[in-house]
Formats: structure tokens, sequence, C-alpha cells
């Protein structure tokens, strides 16, 4: 096993440090809306071709937008328990390195998308990259409570990006999409940002429990959780969608604000680590139902 602070002894420890950069886990959440948004796009099962092509793009944009941030923040990350075994703090990639990494991705993702895709996919991609580290990574993380609302939307760019591949556009159904996972984003991370506040504080990083306490940023979970379920149910006549997403938008929608509400009366490490669990399994299982409803009802007449 390689010791803190040295180099990777073999090919093997030189990819998995590298691939550490990226963040896969949160690749995979990006992704888990990427498929879905084709299959409504396309009333159907799109060509296995063009979601393979697309799936590529989009984990080498988001590959590259978390390297860049990896480097941008590899001295707040050495301060945190929650970050201190990330590549560049353990010191299995330089710094340099790291950056021309993140930086090739990201010509190779608007790369791969102009060309196997289209150039809106490829351009929606480098926007989200972009947006991503000089909005959200240099501009806001350490500077404002809302840095993971507004630098947020850099992750509602994947629906857009697999819209935009079937369709060629972003319609309405895409935005109301985006804005699904916009009012997703700030109940997801402020939970777990609760159960790492000293971490956060450690850092001066101003996230919301942080700077505004535990009740304040309770409140503003349940605020965002209800207004995440209304647009979600706003998506079932704007994206045409049947009754089987319907109850799905509204069961998981009532159990995402119960736990939210449970938040509120009980501002604990353990209830918040619940809501930030099932807020991954929410919003899965959400894009699945309408990923199952398009397919059964097919295209729009």
């Amino acid at each position: 096993m390689t010791a803190v602070g040295a180099a990777p002894r073999s090919p093997i420890d030189v990819v998995r440090a590298y691939l550490g950069l990226t963040k896969p886990r949160i690749i995979e959440l990006l992704l888990v809306t990427t498929v879905p948004s084709m299959v409504v796009a396309q009333r159907g099962v799109p060509p296995l071709r063009l979601v393979a092509a697309t799936l590529l793009g989009g984990a080498l944009a988001a590959g590259s937008a978390n390297t860049v941030n990896s480097y941008a923040d590899r001295d707040i990350d050495e301060l945190m328990a929650r970050t201190s075994r990330r590549p560049l703090v353990r010191h299995t990639v330089a710094p340099a390195a790291a950056l021309r990494f993140g930086v090739v991705l990201g010509v190779l993702a608007a790369t791969w998308l102009a060309f196997t895709v289209n150039v809106l996919s490829a351009v929606l991609a480098v926007a989200a990259i972009l947006f991503y580290v000089f909005v959200y990574t240099l501009g806001l993380k350490r500077r404002s409570t809302q840095n993971i609302v507004i630098g947020g939307a850099a992750g509602c760019v994947p629906v857009l990006v697999g819209w935009a591949a079937v369709t060629g556009e972003v319609g309405l159904p895409a935005l109301v999409l985006f804005a699904i996972v916009f009012a997703w984003t700030p109940p997801h991370f402020w939970a777990l940002a609760v159960r790492y506040r000293d971490d956060y504080a450690r850092a001066g990083v101003p996230m919301l429990p942080v700077v505004r306490g535990l009740a304040e940023t309770a409140r503003q979970v349940l605020a965002y959780s209800v207004l995440l379920v209304a647009i979600t149910l706003l998506f079932g006549p704007v994206g045409h969608m049947g009754s089987l997403y319907l109850a799905a938008a509204l069961l998981l929608g009532a159990v995402f604000i119960f736990r939210a509400w449970q938040l509120v009366r009980d501002t604990s490490e353990a209830v918040a680590m619940r809501l930030f669990r099932y807020s991954i399994t929410y919003l899965g299982l959400l894009f699945a139902a309408m990923a199952v409803d398009a397919v059964l009802q097919g295209p729009i007449s």
C-alpha cells in the first residue's frame, strides 16, 4: 500500500491516483440523470451508440471539472478529514500534473462530444466545466453561504447534455429537469455539510451549517425540499409524463419532505445523514421512474 506522502510505486497506483482526482462517485451521480433525460427526450430507448458516446463525454467533462477542483482546493482538502486522503493531499500526484490532466480531460470531452454527439452537447459540457471551476470553486466556495446553491448549477447540466444529445436543442422539459436537480442539490449537500461542519469550519469554508447554524440550515433544507417536490410535479404536464411518474414523484417526494421535516425537529448528524443517503436514492428512483414512464407511453401523439 502506498504510504502517505510517497509517490505511487506501480502503474496501478498511478492509475488509481489519477482516477481519484476525478472523484468517480460524483461522476456516477451525475450520469444517473443523463440516461433518463435521453430516454424522456427520445420517448423511448435512444440508440445505444449515442448513449455510450454521451456518457463517455459526460464522464470526461465531469472528471475534468472535479480534477481542476481538486487542484484548486488542495490546501483546504488537507485540513478536512473527509478529503484528507485525496491524491493531491497525499502527494501521489504532483499539482502541475493534476492541472494538466484536468485540462486534457476537458479538451477530450469537448472534442469527443462535438464529433460523436453534437456541438451543442459539447458547448454545454464545456460551460459546465468553466462554471464549476470559476464560479463555484474559485468564486463562491470560500466566500458565500450560497456557494452550493449557485455553484450547484454545474451539476444540473448533464440533463441538458443528455437532452441536447437526442434532440439537438434545449427545450422547456429539459429546463424543468435542470430545475429539479438544481432544487435537489442544496438539501442533498447541506445534509452532508451538517455531518462535516467542523471540517468546513476548520478549512474556513462558509457552508450554511457553519455560518448560519443547524436550525437555519434545517429550515432551508425543508424549504428547498418542498420546492423540489413542486418542480417534480410540474414536470408531469411539461414532460408529458403519465401516472407512473406522478405516483413516484408524489411518494418519493413525500418521504423526502418528511425526512427534511425530521431534520428540523432533530438536527443531529444521524438524522442529517439519513436524509443525505435518501437524497441519493431519491434522485436515482425519480429519474428511473420518468425513464420507464416515457418508454411505456412512447412517442407523444
